[in-house]
């Protein structure tokens, strides 16, 4: 069969007789498939950041949920970062317990210095034994020579105290006053020319050694605890220390002649 040859003008019925892009005036029609692309780009173009993945959105929806929690972390997070940053301080209480503590060592120690210090040669004379009982109940002896004006006899009392309270069951502790004119002899017989004059003496009344003036605690102490122990000798037989002369005693008349004093 022939084919049969269209006339040249119908094939350019259909064809614009101008593109749009010719003039800036007339627009062109967006076809179908231009409104789709369009509809897809702006989807594209407005999507800036990735969809959520799944935890992010349970996060979200907790937040949205829980914000009571949300404050709650927040405010703990916030105090641990304070705790780290600044040193936590006691309390009232732990204050309170402090200077309590701090105030009965305070005491203590007044108290303890006030009843070192309040022991006067008044009250070792007062608990000295007689000294013609001493040289006769069969126990060793210290014989302290003193005098009221003595100021090393003063500052040793405490001290003397001290190992006349731990000794005096075993050991007899005799105070001979300087100033009474009833122990000139002793004071011959001993040789005393200073004071604080300490003679030690065993059981039978025989002189060990003796002790003159300011001297360490100590010393006194083994020489007692010699006395004690029945020792043939004492540690400290000749010590002399800082003294008081005995040639500036006060002689004064004796009101009892009975007194050891």
């Amino acid at each position: 069969m022939a084919r049969v040859a269209s006339p040249s003008f119908a094939l350019h019925r259909f064809r614009p007789y101008f593109q749009a892009s010719d003039s800036p005036f007339l627009l062109k029609a967006p076809s179908p498939s231009d409104q789709r692309k369009t509809r897809k780009f702006p989807i594209i173009a407005c999507q800036t950041n990735p969809p959520p993945t799944e935890n992010q959105a349970i996060s979200k929806e907790k937040l949205l949920v829980e914000p009571d929690s949300a404050n709650n972390n927040t405010s703990q997070v916030t105090s641990s970062s304070l705790d780290d940053g600044f040193p936590e301080f006691p309390n009232k209480n732990i204050n309170r317990q402090i200077a309590i503590v701090s105030t009965l060592a305070a005491v203590g120690l007044f108290l303890s210095a006030r009843l070192d210090f309040g022991i006067s040669l008044k009250d070792l004379s007062a608990a000295a034994i007689p000294y013609e009982e001493a040289l006769s109940n069969g126990k060793p002896t210290v014989v302290e020579f003193y005098a009221d004006w003595c100021e090393v006899c003063r500052e040793l009392a405490p001290d003397i105290y001290k190992v006349e309270q731990q000794y005096k069951d075993r050991v007899n502790f005799v105070m001979l006053n300087v100033d009474n004119t009833k122990w000139e002899q002793e004071l011959d017989e001993f040789g005393v020319e200073g004071i604080p004059h300490f003679a030690f003496l065993d059981k039978d009344g025989n002189e060990e050694g003796n002790v003159v003036g300011r001297f360490p605690k100590q010393y006194f102490l083994d020489n007692v605890d010699a006395l004690a122990r029945g020792e043939a000798s004492v540690p400290h037989a000749r010590v002399v220390g800082q003294y008081s002369s005995a040639e500036s005693r006060k002689v004064h008349q004796v009101v009892d002649p009975r007194s050891h004093g």
